[in-house]
């Protein structure tokens, strides 16, 4: 097969783990047959700095012309909240979401084995396992609502944002979520606000009815409030958790932390028909750009779920994640997961050393 891959590179060490993940994708290929076409695209502070706007026009037919999208990251304090929204990165990311239909955020958040010193858990949670997958809808809810501010006469300045979701968003969201859950624990936790928000509660009830449609996956509804205390007490109790856009945004972040590092976590943006989004969880790293010290890892994993998602090769992908754990239980470590006395590796040495173990 030859696959057509949109690379954004992004912005500060983008380009770097990108290009670590390339080589990966090539190795991959050589193993198991397939080629690969690249068409580069530019999306985020790079190309504000190239065309004035850090969402080109085109950008999204260059990506829906392809068989996936990989992206480095994008951001940084040269384009931050003081410029126009359109020279933003954060505008761009929002924008190609909703251009492409990406309504499913994938974010496992896995303790790999040689990282479970790392965890900072307890010991025994650790040893437990942790390996669970955050399903977060990604073009509904407050993110995407109106947004309004206004003067009043008593209370100064006023800001509103809308929170929407309609049933056929949380349908959707919420089948993909039982699906995933077949190919796991079939497991799945639907996490709300029903106690307090109208929308949780239209969430709840629509959840509800799909949990009979799915009757071979155990289901359960959790407040988002207990489930953010359940990630830190006792987070292998969970296998696919499912949210809305801002629970899943900010949960998505705390379970990342409990896996060690996000150096290490991979995600993927996808949809019912366009081309999948697969990139890493960690920011651009602006300190670091350029000095072969950025983690590669979860670059490289996100090339293992698109295998996955969007190529339905779980083999190739397998290889991918067998790899990185055989590298991690060498000891090989980059700066940012290096315990003190280990010499870490760089950048282009952490995707040799992956590479050479598929």
């Amino acid at each position: 097969m030859n696959y057509k891959i949109a690379l954004i590179r992004g912005d500060g060490i983008g380009p770097e783990v990108v290009n670590e993940a390339v080589k990966v994708m090539e190795r991959v290929g050589e193993k198991f047959g397939h080629s690969f076409t690249y068409t580069d695209v530019l999306l985020g502070g790079c190309a504000t700095d190239a065309v004035g706007k850090s969402y080109p026009d085109g950008t999204a037919q260059a990506c829906k012309a392809c068989d996936a999208v990989l992206l480095g990251a994008v951001g940084g304090p040269k384009w931050g909240a003081d410029k126009p929204a359109e020279q933003r990165p954060e505008t761009a990311l929002l924008a190609i979401r909703s251009d492409l239909g990406l309504y499913a955020n994938l974010r496992p958040a896995a303790l790999r084995p040689a990282m479970a010193d790392a965890c900072p858990l307890r010991r025994e949670t650790a040893q437990a396992g942790i390996d669970l997958m955050m399903v977060r809808e990604l073009t509904g809810g407050i993110y995407f609502g109106k947004r309004d501010r206004y003067t009043t006469e008593d209370r100064g300045v006023e800001a509103t944002d809308l929170m929407a979701y309609s049933e056929k968003e949380i349908e959707r969201i919420g089948r993909r979520a039982f699906e995933l859950a077949r190919l796991r624990r079939r497991k799945v936790t639907s996490v709300d606000k029903a106690n307090v928000l109208e929308t949780s509660r239209l969430w709840r009830s629509v959840m509800h009815r799909l949990a009979q449609e799915y009757a071979d996956v155990e289901y359960e509804d959790m407040l988002v409030d207990n489930c953010a205390m359940q990630i830190v007490r006792n987070p292998g109790q969970f296998d696919v958790l499912v949210t809305e856009n801002m629970f899943g945004d900010i949960l998505s972040d705390e379970a990342s932390m409990v896996t060690g590092s996000i150096g290490l976590l991979p995600s993927a943006s996808i949809s019912d028909g366009a081309p999948g989004l697969y990139e890493p969880i960690h920011g651009s790293a602006p300190d670091i750009a350029g000095q072969d010290k950025a983690n590669p890892i979860a670059t490289i994993l996100s090339v293992a779920m698109m295998f996955r998602y969007s190529f339905q090769r779980p083999e190739e992908a397998a290889a991918i994640e067998t790899a990185v754990d055989a590298v991690l239980a060498e000891g090989w470590r980059t700066a940012d997961i290096a315990e003190p006395g280990v010499t870490p590796i760089g950048t282009r040495e952490m995707g040799r050393r992956i590479c050479k173990k598929i």
